[in-house]
């Protein structure tokens, strides 16, 4: 039975072009997925470390009076460059290649005219992508660059951070690839950081969320920046260079990444209450909270968030339970010589704002929330952030005011 032809995104980071031999074996890997008799699109980034050669290189020479355009052509050179040595190289081995930059009639990626940071024209680039399958139609592989765009003159844009894994999804989507395969310097996605712990595993498969959020803290297989343009019918993996082999498993990324999620805000049906301990000395105590989150547990009272310092903990639990968990934790402060008193507030509405890379991609993000709560007399009861999410807890009474207000800010970022 002869298998139907299908038709693959593959991306190779720097490091998986980062000399002569690394880029025969990614050329060798796409060529063999073409004798297989499926459609290879690829995209490249540059030549590991070009792009930092060449940002140091134009500060040493022009300093920071280097414009955005300019600093936009310099640094495509690096994608350029190892999107030319890649389409040669397949061609070396016997199959039809062209390179894709910003100068050619095929290129895909069209931008508003941001030198350094440009957003995707979706419609247009959609558009320019069916001239790539008109080349695939032809038998001819094309080798894209990452990373570049071409803004509305005709000049090159860069796309930001993770530009050449947004390349690669956006394509997977305008093409209607099969499968996207994201090529870097590890077998796939691990349990933790290999480099530091002997044991970590290869996980089979990640969802996008997890991916997003493991990026976020440090991971740096993929771009966070890159999930938001992954087509939910699409399948993607992140696999080894070192494997010479497009069809290895490594990992793969399940599902869509939630559109409506970018930046949410949402209000917790129901009320809470806040539960405070009180005490000398309280964080040098160990286990302290341990015993606290404990005792709630084995109750089976949900912490909805949690917050040490010195000399206090704050707990909130639902209002429902709270009563039980009062009572609960006033065994743990009179059977503890380090605690002294509790107290207990009720009527605290949660509310929940969401959205991917807010502490890097938002500077100012949670004063921008806070400062209208203010304006209007909204007293915050306690707050926490990560990454991705910023906790905020006010009265009941206020709930619905505030989430309108922070509905606004969100609506205007």
């Amino acid at each position: 039975m002869v298998n139907s032809m299908e038709l693959i995104v593959a991306k190779f980071g720097g490091t998986s072009v980062g000399d002569g031999s690394r880029i025969k074996k990614a050329a060798q890997s796409v060529v063999n997925e073409y004798m297989k008799g499926n459609q290879v699109v690829v995209v490249v980034s540059a030549i590991n470390k070009t792009t930092d050669d060449l940002i140091q290189v134009a500060e040493e020479a022009i300093g920071d009076i280097a414009s955005p355009q300019q600093m936009a052509e310099i640094l495509s050179m690096g994608e350029m460059t190892s999107a030319r040595v890649m389409a040669s190289t397949i061609e070396s081995l016997g199959v039809k290649s062209t390179f894709i930059d910003t100068y050619n009639e095929a290129w895909p990626i069209i931008t508003d005219n941001n030198p350094l940071e440009a957003n995707i024209n979706f419609e247009a680039s959609e558009y320019q992508s069916k001239k790539l399958a008109q080349l695939l139609e032809q038998g001819v592989i094309p080798v894209v660059c990452g990373f570049l765009g071409r803004g509305p003159n005709n000049q090159i844009t860069t796309i930001g951070r993770g530009g050449s894994d947004v390349t690669a999804f956006f394509l997977g989507h305008a093409l209607s690839a099969d499968e996207v395969v994201i090529v870097t310097d590890v077998d796939g996605v691990m349990s933790t950081d290999p480099r530091k712990i002997e044991e970590a595993e290869k996980l089979d498969k990640i969802s996008v969320e997890e991916m997003r959020d493991i990026a976020l803290h440090g991971a740096q297989v993929l771009h966070p920046n890159a999930l938001k343009f992954k087509d939910p019918n699409i399948s993607a993996k992140i696999i080894s260079f070192e494997k010479g082999n497009l069809s290895d498993k490594g990992t793969a990324i399940i599902g869509p990444f939630e559109g409506d999620l970018l930046k949410s805000a949402t209000l917790y049906p129901e009320e809470l209450s806040i539960i405070a301990v009180v005490g000398e000395h309280m964080i040098e105590s160990k286990g302290l909270l341990s015993q606290l989150t404990n005792i709630l547990s084995e109750n089976n009272i949900n912490i909805y968030g949690i917050s040490a310092a010195a000399n206090s903990m704050t707990v909130f639990v639902s209002k429902k339970k709270s009563d039980n968990a009062h009572h609960l934790l006033h065994r743990l402060v009179v059977n503890n010589d380090n605690l002294s008193s509790l107290s207990i507030g009720n009527d605290i509405a949660m509310i929940s704002v969401i959205g991917p890379e807010f502490n890097v991609e938002t500077p100012g993000i949670i004063s921008d929330i806070t400062r209208p709560l203010h304006k209007n007399n909204i007293n915050i009861v306690e707050i926490s952030s990560s990454q991705t999410a910023i906790i905020l807890f006010v009265e009941w009474k206020d709930g619905k005011k505030a989430l309108e207000l922070i509905k606004e800010v969100l609506d205007e970022i």
